[in-house]
């Protein structure tokens, strides 16, 4: 009989061999926790599509970032969920809207933590669409104007990243200039650049109460079936000022991740939404897997993928198992 040459299995026989020879490892400054803030006080209330997600008022966001800050977790995406809405989205940009005081209340008392802001109009408009509409088509180029105003309100209460995630075409150097413009040009925009019309985001329109009101976001979100439009719509979003592009989901486009972080320059995120979120928990909740390995293991194939920023609402669990592993 004759006998392997070659056996790998020697670097896999026990845990320490196995982390001394791994090549991808997570860290909690990988993360980012996504936070949803609503009108009102006191308010801390469960997103029911989403267990152990919350819904804060601006008044009570600061113990949640505390939380994200103490798990070592560098920074936060905000979302608003507004009370009103209106044709224009007209809300989204106001000085005294809840993302731009919670914005204040969060820099106020945790000036270090990154705040990052979605730029979109979809919770603000009546038609639930990410832009005004003309009759029931989105006017790509008055959606600009409205988008650029939200995110230099955002960066005026103190955002340090605004992140436009409407994907009309040219927001991202329409927000570029106006921030610009206006004297904000170290505010960082991090473009969802390859965001997919996904079925995934079910959970998190039930919690940003953003549903579109009628049709779909097919006209302006991209295909699942393309992969070279992806590379395409970053690079772009770079060459109009972008400087981090996203791809979002991340588990079901973990090739698109690859690709973008292959060929560009920029820091690649992932955000791993609502969907793959609530549906790890689910099973897990049923015992049809171990959820907590499984969302690990989900979270470490976007980094090794090339994500280097990973939007997670896993986030604090996630730091809290890596920071018990290495004590």
């Amino acid at each position: 009989m004759k006998f392997p040459e070659h056996r790998a299995r020697r670097l896999r026989q026990n845990a320490g061999i196995r982390k001394l020879v791994r090549e991808t490892g997570l860290e909690a400054s990988n993360f980012m926790q996504p936070v949803f803030v609503v009108p009102g006080s006191k308010i801390k209330e469960e997103i029911s599509s989403m267990p152990g997600v919350y819904r804060f008022s601006s008044d009570m966001i600061c113990s949640e970032v505390e939380e994200v800050k103490k798990c070592g977790i560098p920074g936060v995406l905000i979302f608003g969920v507004p009370e009103k809405k209106d044709d224009k989205g007209t809300g989204a940009a106001d000085k005294n809207g809840i993302v731009q005081v919670a914005l204040k209340n969060i820099k106020k008392e945790f000036p270090d933590i990154i705040a990052a802001t979605d730029v979109c109009l979809c919770a603000y408009t009546k038609s639930g669409h990410c832009g005004i509409l003309d009759g029931n088509k989105i006017d790509n180029d008055r959606s600009l104007a409205a988008l650029s105003k939200m995110a230099l309100s955002h960066a005026r209460a103190g955002a340090d990243m605004v992140a436009p995630s409407d994907m009309m075409d040219g927001r991202v150097a329409a927000i570029r200039k106006e921030l610009d413009d206006s004297g904000f040009t170290d505010t960082i925009i991090m473009s969802y650049s390859a965001k997919y019309a996904s079925a995934f985001y079910g959970p998190f329109r039930e919690a940003a109460h953003s549903a579109p009101a009628f049709g779909d976001r097919k006209t302006y979100q991209m295909d699942p079936a393309n992969s070279a439009e992806a590379i395409k719509e970053m690079k772009l979003d770079i060459d109009e000022g972008a400087d981090i592009v996203m791809v979002k989901p991340a588990l079901a486009y973990l090739d698109i991740i690859q690709k973008a972080s292959q060929v560009l320059d920029v820091p690649i995120a992932a955000y791993s939404v609502s969907g793959e979120y609530s549906m790890i928990l689910s099973a897990g909740a049923k015992g049809l897997l171990d959820g907590q390995a499984a969302m690990m293991e989900a979270l470490l194939s976007m980094k090794r993928a090339g994500a280097r920023i990973i939007i997670t609402y896993y986030a604090k669990e996630a730091a809290k198992i890596i920071k018990q592993a290495r004590d």
